[in-house]
């Protein structure tokens, strides 16, 4: 006879707690130069180049917003912190 898996039950629902897919969005605004919002994108976020940093400060003029990055909330909260410290539009932090 095999032994029996037994589940616990959730205590919250899927896609709580600190892991998941947290968004960092920066909005446009009228007050940021493409270099200076390209230079901090790629400064503040990991794996991003100047080029990207450019592309991305596109999209945000352009769309007037622009997902940044995504991942776990802790890493999430610090990038959206050092984005908003360095005067970028930020959106509200969100899953």
């Amino acid at each position: 006879m095999s032994p029996q898996t037994l589940e616990r039950p959730r205590s919250a629902g899927p896609g709580s707690g600190t892991g998941g897919s947290w968004k960092v969005i920066v909005r446009n605004d009228h007050h940021n130069t493409f270099d200076h919002v390209a230079a901090t994108l790629a400064r503040v976020i990991p794996g991003v180049s100047l080029e990207r940093g450019y592309t991305l400060a596109n999209e945000i003029h352009n769309a007037g917003l622009a997902l940044v990055w995504s991942g776990h909330r802790e890493p999430a909260e610090h990038y959206w912190e050092q984005l908003r410290a360095a005067g970028l539009t930020m959106a509200p932090l969100e899953q």
